[in-house]
């Protein structure tokens, strides 16, 4: 049985708005591309796979998507670098979330604590940012 013990944390968000103006990706599938470069190409990251958050949420009998979102999806992966604590496994894997907006991207991961982890997700987003 449970403890009677529960503890809610919380982790913060990292959000980057990334104009298409800024880049040379035109769509959500090129972003999810990049992503998996960089994951395929670091020493401890392995990929897992892709969901199409957009199409389920679409399959859904009530699913409701909001009217700006043309597309939506989760890159998801893992470091894997240590196992400090049985609490880090609620923030494993790793996903990161790429909505296409009309003139911009939304991309989105809960920030993890760990700070390798951290720099390593947002110096790729930032990465992005490239004049066509």
């Amino acid at each position: 049985m449970p403890s009677e013990t529960i503890e809610t944390l919380t982790i913060p968000m990292f959000r980057c708005d990334l104009p298409k103006a800024e880049t040379q990706l035109g769509s959500v599938d090129d972003v999810v591309a990049r992503f998996r470069a960089e994951i395929d190409g670091h020493p401890c990251a392995q990929f897992i796979g892709v969901f199409d958050h957009y199409r389920h949420t679409r399959g859904l009998p009530d699913g409701e998507i909001a009217p700006e979102i043309l597309a939506a999806k989760n890159v998801v992966f893992c470091f894997g670098m240590a196992l400090p604590e049985a609490a880090a496994l609620a923030t494993r894997p790793r996903s990161i979330g790429i909505a296409e907006l009309a003139d911009r991207f939304v991309i989105v991961f809960l920030e993890p604590p760990m700070p390798l982890a951290n720099a390593t997700m947002e110096r790729w987003i930032r990465a992005l940012s490239s004049p066509p």
